[in-house]
């Protein structure tokens, strides 16, 4: 089967299209025929070597994959061939065929599309574990979401809106906020002609925001911390912008606030059944149409280096996907 490599840390370009064996289920495990592979921004960071989690070489990149059941191993009955399924695998997506346990493998509806049912796990499983469990949202409250057009943004926008927060989106050009405004995002916030800061300010009146979900860092955190509201919860999602800022720990002894770290792999690892309801949940609702799970763009297998230079542009409104 063909399967793109990262052999040695390296930058897209580097990636090699390779022919390897064909994977076989171990006990407990099935084989998913891969039909589309998601990627995300941690993909750019995992084949340089500069994230917290570091594959055994040689590794695919692509964390999340849809297709169908190709073949089971012994003790699997919950699952038959040719089932429609999706799977948070970690790493090793961007190819032709992947074996995983059982327990880690949902149905989708006839209904959901392969890509769609790709993109949802990780940008919308990180973003309901957010809401849902660190920040314990009120209705009515006000969520401020930055970077709110890529696929972790979005995805807040869209279930902050489910959950019935008012929704901020905060990004930096005109045209990803009339998309954020599309998925839920009831105000929006250019902060590449505003400061973020005062534009939270002006928006909330002057209280400030009452969630802040940060999946970009570098300059914004500090910033957005600074017009949070009193007993806000500033989640920490990630840095796509590259640096990941050091903040002024006097903010949160001002603001009576709390700075609430998520890292939904780890708590997915210890909440293995939460997790697993939790993407249950977000399957079905695509499926009724309740969140978008908006895909961007796709390429096939081979041009995976041109797909994430996407990401790493930060070009991307949604998910990109790939096609074995």
């Amino acid at each position: 089967m063909k399967a793109i490599l990262c052999s040695d840390y390296c930058g897209p370009d580097d990636l090699v299209l390779a022919d390897i064996a064909d994977p076989v289920a171990a006990p407990g495990e099935a084989v998913i025929a891969i039909k589309a592979a998601a990627l995300n921004f941690f993909d750019i960071l995992m084949i340089q070597g500069k994230y917290q989690i570091k594959p055994p070489l040689p590794f695919s990149p692509a964390a999340e994959v849809a297709g169908v059941i190709e073949s089971l191993g012994d003790g699997v009955s919950d699952l038959k061939v040719g089932d429609r399924v999706v799977a948070s695998c970690g790493y090793n997506g961007a190819r032709d065929k992947i074996a995983l346990p059982a327990a880690s493998i949902v149905k989708i509806p006839d209904n959901l599309d392969f890509d769609r049912a790709a993109g949802v796990i990780i940008t919308y499983g990180t973003a309901l574990h957010a809401l849902e469990d660190r920040a314990r949202p009120k209705p009515g409250e006000t969520l401020a979401v930055l970077g709110a057009a890529g696929g972790t943004g979005l995805a807040a926008c869209e279930l902050g809106k489910l959950m019935g927060l008012k929704v901020i989106a905060c990004a930096s050009s005109d045209e990803k906020l009339d998309f954020a405004k599309q998925h839920g995002a009831e105000l929006t916030l250019n902060y590449a002609t505003e400061d973020l800061k005062d534009g939270l300010k002006r928006l909330t009146g002057g209280k400030g925001a009452d969630i802040i979900f940060d999946p970009v860092g570098g300059s914004y955190a500090e910033a957005a911390l600074r017009a949070i509201a009193w007993e806000g919860r500033f989640l920490v999602i990630g840095f796509a912008a590259g640096d990941i800022p050091k903040m002024p720990l006097n903010l949160a002894l001002l603001k009576g606030c709390d700075i609430r770290g998520v890292f939904w792999g780890a708590w997915a690892k210890l909440n293995p059944a939460k997790n697993r309801a939790n993407l249950e949940k977000l399957v079905q609702w695509t499926a009724e149409g309740k969140i978008s799970s908006h895909v961007d763009r796709s390429f096939p297998l081979a041009q995976t280096a041109d797909a994430l230079k996407v990401l790493a542009g930060r070009q991307a409104m949604g998910k990109v996907i790939l096609h074995p």
